[in-house]
C-alpha cells in the first residue's frame, strides 16, 4: 500500500508539472506575443522582436528540452527566472506561499469552529442515546453552497464600506486576515460540518456504544470515543480542504488584493510565464502531498492496530434486509420531507414562472430596478429580468452540474477501490487550483461549457475519491470481513455485498453536497471567460455578472445565490429521506 501511494504521488506530480509545461503549445496563443505585452505594452510586436524572444527563451526548440532543463534546475535548487521580468522565481513563489499558508491557517480555524458548532447537536444527542433527529445537515449544506466570492463581496461591502470595521484591501497587519478567512472558512466549514454530521450516527450505531453505556460510561466518554471512531474516514478530507484553502482561493485573493500563491499562479498563467507558473503549481502539489502524508499518519494513529490487524468493529450488513452498513453509515432524520417539499415547490415555481419570460429582452429603463409587477425579482445591470434568467438558466446549471457530479462520483468509486492509487493522485489533483485546470483544459478544448465541465470534473473527484478510499480501507479491515474470508467468501462477493454497499451511500451524499459547489466552480470559469459565455442565462454566470452592483441592487446577486442554496437544501433533504427509506425497508 505504501509503495503504491508513493508511486501514484510521484507519477501525479510529474504529470501535472509536464502538462503545465505544455501550456504555451496547448493554448494556440503565441507565448512570445504574450510575454512581449507583459514586458512592455508599448513595444511593437514585430516579427523580429517575437523571434528574438523565442530564441532567448528556447521556445523554438519545443517543450521537451525546456521541461528537461527546468526539471534539472529544480533538482539543483534553481527554479529559473521569470520570463516576464527576469527576476528569480523562487522568492516570488515562497512569498506567495507564505501569504497563502497564513491565510489558510486563519481560514482553517474558522472552518473547524464552524464544523464543531454544526456537529455539536448530533454529538450531544448521540452520546445521550437520544439521537432521533436529522441534525444540521441542511444548514451545513446551505453554508457549503455559499459562493466564496459572494461572501467576500458581501463582507467587503457591509463590514468595510458601510460600517468601516475592517480594512477592505491589503496585507499589512493581522486585521487584513479577518474578512478573507471568513469568506474561505464559512463554505469549507459547511462542507466538513455536513460530512461529520453524516458520519457520527454510524459510530453511535456500532455495538460497543450499547456495551459502554450499560457499563456506566458517561455521555462525555462516549462522545469522545465516537469522535475518535468517526473522524478517521474524514481526516483525509481535512487535508484536502486545507490545501484547497491555500491554492484554491484565487477569487477571494483577488477581491481582497491578497498576494497569495493562487493569485500568483493565475497571473503567471495569463502571461504564459512558464517558469513562475510551473514553480507555483509544483509548490501547491508538494503542499498537497505533505498534507496527505500528515493526514494519513493521523488517520492510522487514530484507528490504531485495528486497521493493521483487520479487527475494526463495524456493523455487518444484513444481506437483502435493507439494514446494511450502507444505510447505517449516516444518520437518519426527521423533517427532511417538509424541507424537501418547500424547497422543491419554491424552485419549481421560480423556474416555471421564469421560463415563461424572455431572458434576453433588455429594458433600459429598468436597469438595476427592484422587484415590481413587471419584474417580480428585479432586473440586472442591463435591464434583463432576473426571474427570466433564473428560469431559463435552470436546465443548463442543474443539468451540466448534475452530469459533472455523477461523473465525479463514478470516478471516485472506481478509483477509491484502490486506496493506494486514490490517495496519491487525489492529493496532487486537489492541489491544482480550478482556475489553472480551466486554463489548461480551455487551451485544448477552447472556452465554453464543455471545457469548463471537464476542468471542474478534473478537480471535483479527488475529495470524493479520498473519502471512498478511506471508507474502503476501514471496511476491508472490519472483523466480520475477516470471518467472511475465513469461510471462503470470494473477493467478488465481498466487494459487491459488503464493500460497495458500505461506501456508495456516504460518498453519494458527499457528492450531492458538492453539487452547488460544482455549479459555482463552473460559474467562476465562465466569469474568467473559460466557461459559459454571456449572455447565457446560467445561474453562476448571472451571479458573477451581478457582483459589481451588489451594493446598489443586491437582489440581482441574491436571487441566483438563493436558488443554489435551495438546491443544496433540497439535495440534502432528499438524500436524508432516501436513507431513512432504505433503513426502514
Amino acid at each position: 500500500m505504501t509503495g503504491g501511494v508513493l508511486f501514484s504521488r510521484g507519477v501525479a506530480v510529474v504529470a501535472v508539472v509536464a502538462v503545465v509545461g505544455l501550456l504555451p503549445w496547448l493554448s494556440g496563443r503565441d507565448a512570445a506575443l504574450s510575454l512581449l505585452r507583459a514586458r512592455s505594452a508599448e513595444q511593437e510586436p514585430t516579427p523580429e522582436a517575437l523571434e528574438a524572444i523565442r530564441h532567448e527563451l528556447g521556445l523554438d526548440g519545443g517543450p521537451l528540452p525546456l521541461l528537461g532543463e527546468w526539471l534539472g534546475g529544480v533538482l539543483r535548487g534553481d527554479f529559473g527566472r521569470s520570463w516576464a521580468d527576469g527576476s528569480a522565481v523562487l522568492p516570488s513563489v515562497l512569498s506567495g506561499l507564505g501569504v497563502s499558508l497564513t491565510l489558510m491557517a486563519a481560514a482553517l480555524a474558522v472552518t473547524l469552529a464552524l464544523t464543531c458548532a454544526l456537529c455539536a447537536p448530533t454529538l450531544v444527542r448521540g452520546a445521550r442515546g437520544t439521537l432521533r433527529g436529522g441534525g444540521t445537515g441542511a444548514v451545513a449544506a446551505m453554508l457549503g453552497a455559499l459562493p466564496e466570492f459572494l461572501i467576500a463581496t458581501v463582507l467587503l461591502v457591509t463590514l468595510s464600506v458601510w460600517l468601516g470595521l475592517l480594512p477592505p484591501y491589503g496585507w499589512q497587519e493581522p486585521r487584513h486576515l479577518v474578512l478573507p478567512a471568513l469568506a474561505l472558512g464559512i463554505p469549507a466549514g459547511g462542507v466538513l460540518g455536513r460530512l461529520v454530521d453524516d458520519t457520527l450516527p454510524a459510530a453511535f450505531a456500532e455495538p460497543w456504544v450499547g456495551l459502554w453505556r450499560s457499563a456506566g460510561c458517561g455521555p462525555g466518554v462516549i462522545a469522545r470515543a465516537a469522535l475518535r471512531r468517526a473522524l478517521p474516514a474524514l481526516v483525509p478530507q481535512l487535508g484536502l480542504v486545507a490545501v484547497g484553502l491555500a491554492g484554491g482561493a484565487v477569487a477571494v485573493e483577488t477581491v481582497f488584493a491578497v498576494p497569495g500563491i493562487g493569485r500568483t499562479a493565475l497571473g503567471a498563467a495569463e502571461a504564459q510565464d512558464l517558469p513562475l507558473l510551473q514553480a507555483a503549481v509544483l509548490a501547491l502539489v508538494l503542499l498537497g502531498v505533505l498534507a496527505g502524508i500528515l493526514a494519513s499518519a493521523a488517520r492510522h494513529r487514530m484507528l490504531g492496530p485495528g486497521l493493521r490487524d483487520a479487527a475494526l468493529s463495524l456493523p455487518a450488513p444484513a444481506i437483502g434486509g435493507g439494514q446494511g452498513n450502507g444505510s447505517r453509515r449516516g444518520g437518519g432524520g426527521r423533517g427532511g420531507g417538509p424541507v424537501a417539499g418547500v424547497c422543491g415547490v419554491v424552485l419549481a415555481v421560480a423556474v416555471g414562472w421564469g421560463s415563461l419570460l424572455d431572458p434576453l429582452t433588455v429594458d433600459v429603463a429598468a436597469r438595476l430596478a427592484g422587484p415590481s409587477w413587471d419584474h417580480p425579482l428585479g432586473a440586472d445591470a442591463l435591464g434583463r429580468d432576473v426571474l427570466a434568467r433564473v428560469g431559463h438558466g435552470a436546465a443548463a446549471t442543474l443539468g451540466v452540474s448534475a452530469l459533472v457530479c455523477a461523473g465525479s462520483y463514478v470516478i471516485a468509486l472506481a478509483v477509491g477501490l484502490l486506496p493506494g492509487l486514490a490517495s496519491g493522485a487525489a492529493e496532487v489533483a486537489n492541489a491544482v487550483p480550478p482556475v489553472i485546470a480551466g486554463i489548461l483544459v480551455a487551451a485544448v478544448l477552447g472556452p465554453g461549457t464543455p471545457g469548463a465541465s471537464v476542468a471542474v470534473a478534473l478537480v471535483s473527484w479527488p475529495a470524493l475519491a479520498a473519502h471512498a478510499a478511506a471508507l474502503v480501507s476501514e471496511v476491508r479491515a472490519a472483523a466480520h470481513l475477516t470471518a467472511q474470508r475465513a469461510i471462503g467468501s470470494s473477493p467478488a462477493w465481498i466487494l459487491t455485498r459488503h464493500v460497495l454497499p458500505a461506501i456508495a451511500g456516504p460518498v453519494a451524499r458527499h457528492a450531492v453536497l458538492r453539487l452547488p459547489g460544482i455549479a459555482l466552480a463552473m460559474a467562476s470559469l465562465g466569469f474568467l471567460g473559460l466557461g459559459a459565455q454571456p449572455p447565457a442565462p446560467e445561474w453562476g454566470l448571472t451571479l458573477a455578472e451581478s457582483l459589481p452592483y451588489v451594493e446598489r441592487a443586491p437582489w440581482a446577486a441574491l436571487v441566483p445565490a438563493g436558488m443554489l442554496l435551495l438546491l443544496a437544501a433540497l439535495a440534502v433533504s432528499l438524500s436524508t429521506a432516501g436513507r431513512r427509506t432504505r433503513g426502514a425497508a
